[in-house]
């Protein structure tokens, strides 16, 4: 029997003959604002299967369900859009073949932000996420290599941009910060090699010299992350220093208010299609961050979150425009 792809499977939600979901039709503005911005730069959205986001990527109103199966076309024909965060991921490993299928609905310049199964970067008392294994596998190279990293690297091949490691709050004291980076540079110096990784940290107290070494000599870089528990992405720029830089791909993840909780923004901004809350000191913030990296030449995937302002592509909307007018 041959397995189909997720591609090629009949979608059992969508009416029989169904057409493809069709993109919206942008103002030109932003295809224009698209072509201004550098190459080096992608910016997307955690994920894409939104409803309330008819006339700002999609056509029509669609399910999220119909979204997830048949929209990653649609929504990577938007002119801002050339990267995605895939977030099932985090939740539990996916084959090759459906990141292949995933590969396959977008053109070769787009970039995936592929976030690693949870059971690798919580602990055992934290192992309510994620929990697929019959096995803690915290920071367990094999598991890590054979379920995430290989299939990954398999399925979407160039179009890989960053294998993302996001730990939870673990709020250590300094001589357990200093163990965990220790753990965490054994962990990425047994990983294969040539592997875009980036890890995420939750909070501040893991911002140490020893994890900024843990990932130049692990060959890891850090995500830039606007998340209530870190400073801002300035200060983690200027706490960790250029080296962290080096290996690889910048992620940078706008996923929260400082002053908001992930539930509480999520009922009050749904169904995503305004600024219900414009944050502009985080967005000037992150536009510094990303100029300087542009100056760098490096390359760059920037992930924005509905929770960040109330709507994904209105952020990355006004975040091109800030960028564009600086140059």
């Amino acid at each position: 029997m041959v397995k189909r792809t997720r591609a090629q499977q009949v979608d059992l939600f969508a009416e029989p003959g169904a057409a493809r979901v069709a993109p919206a039709v942008v103002d030109v503005e932003l295809t224009l604002l698209g072509s201004q911005l550098p190459s080096v730069l992608r910016l997307g959205t955690s994920s894409w299967a939104f409803p309330g986001w008819r006339g700002l990527v999609y056509a029509a109103r669609e399910t999220a369900t119909r979204l997830s199966h048949d929209g990653l076309n649609a929504y990577a024909q938007h002119p801002l859009f050339r990267a995605v965060g895939l977030d099932r991921t985090f939740y539990a490993p996916i084959a090759a073949s459906e990141f292949a299928a995933y590969a396959a609905d977008v053109p070769d310049d787009f970039r995936f932000l592929v976030k690693a199964h949870a059971a690798i970067t919580t602990t055992d008392r934290q192992r309510a996420i994620g929990e697929t294994t019959d096995r803690p596998v915290f920071l367990d190279s094999a598991y890590a290599t054979e379920r995430v990293i290989a299939p990954a690297v398999d399925g979407l091949r160039d179009k890989l941009g960053v294998l993302l490691f996001q730990f939870p709050p673990l709020a250590l004291p300094p001589k357990h910060a200093a163990a965990f980076a220790e753990q965490l540079y054994r962990f990425l110096s047994e990983l294969p090699r040539h592997v875009p990784y980036a890890v995420e940290i939750r909070d501040s107290s893991q911002l140490s010299p020893e994890y900024a070494q843990a990932l130049r000599d692990g060959g890891a870089t850090h995500c830039y992350t606007v998340h209530p528990r870190m400073p801002s992405v300035l200060e983690q720029w200027q706490l960790l220093g250029d080296a962290v830089r080096a290996a690889g791909p910048v992620a940078v993840r706008w996923m929260l208010r400082t002053d908001q909780q992930y539930e509480t923004a999520r009922e009050e901004y749904a169904p995503f299609d305004q600024l219900v809350a414009p944050d502009i000191t985080r967005r000037a913030e992150v536009a510094e961050l990303l100029q300087a990296l542009i100056a760098d030449g490096k390359q760059m995937i920037v992930i924005a979150n509905n929770k960040a302002e109330g709507s994904a592509p209105r952020t990355l909307a006004e975040l091109a425009r800030l960028i564009a007018s600086h140059g």
